[in-house]
């Protein structure tokens, strides 16, 4: 059982980095035994994990589903194979700098923080939220929550929800404008531009398909999230928000979903942390109870 466990921990380690040879620098082995574990695993579910090319490797759809029932396994496993109270309680105080998008502060941090403060009064709490692309590690990040996947080997993430991008406006604006019949009607319509604030220009709408949709003429233009939202609940303009953020308003009637066929596949939210040796029972702390706050985020059912 040891040995099919290091296969499936090594498994684990190569999807998140870029290539055999990331993987087995994290792993403390070589490129080769990496490859042979990988080999093994895929003689022995007759399947490919991974395609290959000389410069890195990238998951294959079957290797998806099967890393999103290891990841879980394994840390059920690491938890009970943990020392009852190995954490001692000085590593339980010090700075634990943490980092998240806007609107998720709220949302899924401060509740988090509210509990890690509750149980750890010796743990220093430093939130920088921000929507920028940024380098964690020169920053001093310690935890961070990040939409979409990383497979940047500096980096351990855990998917911690799913997020769905629904199209929404108020009641009274489609009233005064009607529905949307397809995605082209969409530029007759008013809507929202997000401003991504690391390149000056509009986000594009993602739809099913991978199909994008960018506003050429937006009536409402906002870099922050919550705003936008707030243009949609005023009957200002159609918007596309995250559900965690829109699901409430749409469950009360306040927001109406629109072109539901056309949505693209939800998207992860990751709760992640640099690879940065030992883990410390703070960082472990805040780690765990972010994962826990983003995984209680409202949803679109």
């Amino acid at each position: 059982m040891n040995k099919e466990i290091e296969l499936l921990r090594i498994f684990r380690v190569t999807a998140e980095c870029s290539s055999f040879r990331d993987a087995a620098v994290r792993l403390g082995t070589s490129p080769q035994g990496v490859t042979r574990a990988i080999k093994r695993l895929e003689e022995h579910y007759g399947e490919v994990l991974f395609h290959r090319t000389t410069r890195q490797v990238r998951i294959t759809a079957f290797g998806e589903g099967l890393l999103e029932q290891v990841r879980p396994a394994l840390e059920r496993f690491e938890d009970l194979w943990r020392i009852p109270g190995a954490d001692q309680q000085a590593s339980l105080s010090g700075t634990v700098r943490i980092t998240a998008p806007h609107s998720l502060g709220t949302r899924a941090v401060l509740p988090a923080l509210e509990r890690v403060a509750a149980r750890h009064a010796g743990i220093t709490l430093d939130v920088r939220l921000s929507d920028r692309v940024s380098n964690p590690v020169d920053e001093g990040i310690d935890v961070g929550i990040r939409v979409g996947f990383m497979r940047d080997s500096r980096f351990v993430a855990r998917k911690a929800a799913d997020m769905r991008l629904p199209i929404v406006a108020a009641p009274r604006l489609i009233k005064k404008v009607g529905v949307p019949e397809g995605i082209e009607s969409l530029a007759r319509l008013p809507v929202t531009a997000a401003v991504d604030i690391n390149t000056g220009r509009p986000w594009p709408w993602h739809f099913k398909a991978g199909h994008q949709w960018t506003p050429t003429s937006p009536a409402f233009i906002a870099d922050n999230a919550d705003m936008e939202m707030g243009a949609a609940l005023a009957g200002i303009a159609f918007a596309q928000l995250a559900d965690y953020m829109a699901a409430p308003y749409i469950a009360s009637g306040k927001l109406v979903q629109v072109l539901e066929q056309e949505g693209p596949p939800a998207w992860g939210l990751y709760v992640y942390r640099p690879q940065r040796g030992p883990v410390s029972g703070r960082v472990r702390v805040v780690f765990d109870e972010l994962r826990a706050a983003v995984g209680s985020l409202p949803v679109l059912r």
